[in-house]
């Protein structure tokens, strides 16, 4: 069972994100916060798989609080809640350490689906979301300039390594590409790792964007 904090100011969207949850049966609600501060504070006691926040919070917005929980709770994985998708929203939720950002406009199944990807160690896009963040990539100023950069990072990884890249640019958890390349996981969760501090970047979906701009992987993937 996927263990997630909650995190909105809105009691009824609470109930709502609750009991999509728990239709699904892979997730259940462990702790509930209506304030950002909160949230961190219910992420540190009860360590959950997931943390799943809003972005407009009172005393501390959902970004704020993702960065802390990030770097404080690193056994939980976060993903923003919101129905803003303005690309100065994504951008920050990612810098923040995000692996996921979902709409509450999207599918009840999205919800599901991005919940446990992200507590599979995947990253998680709702549709909307990532065809912004593709759009911002192929725009000009500076697209080829970035292109040559991310391929030369890249070369600095071992085959292997740039295969699991790839992967996770496919946007695979570490027990899907373990299968994949009939590994174990833990060896994956190595490699996982050692991609992350090569490319120096923070997070799946950050690397995810590296391998896209290096022609790992397409918009389709």
């Amino acid at each position: 069972m996927i263990r997630v904090l909650l995190a909105d100011d809105e009691a009824m969207v609470r109930a709502g994100v609750r009991a999509i949850l728990a239709s699904g049966g892979e997730s259940e609600v462990v702790a509930e916060a209506g304030d950002g501060r909160e949230a961190v504070e219910l992420a540190r006691a009860h360590r959950p798989d997931v943390a799943l926040l809003d972005i407009r919070m009172p005393r501390l917005d959902g970004l704020a609080a993702a960065e802390e929980i990030v770097g404080t709770v690193p056994g939980t994985a976060v993903a923003m809640l919101t129905t803003f998708s303005e690309q100065a929203y994504v951008a920050r939720a990612l810098s923040a350490g995000a692996t996921g950002f979902l709409l509450k406009s999207g599918d009840p199944y999205e919800l599901m689906a991005g919940v446990r990807a992200v507590a599979d160690g995947a990253a998680f896009l709702s549709p909307k979301v990532a065809r912004y963040v593709i759009e911002d990539l192929g725009r000009g100023g500076g697209r080829l300039a970035r292109e040559d950069h991310a391929r030369a990072r890249v070369a600095r990884l071992s085959p292997r390594e740039r295969e699991v890249l790839g992967l996770v640019g496919a946007g695979l958890s570490n027990p899907e590409i373990a299968a994949r390349l009939h590994l174990v996981e833990g060896t994956v969760k190595a490699y996982v790792s050692a991609v992350l501090d090569r490319l120096d970047v923070r997070n799946r979906v950050q690397a995810a964007i590296v391998a896209y701009e290096a022609g790992l992987v397409g918009p389709g993937a």
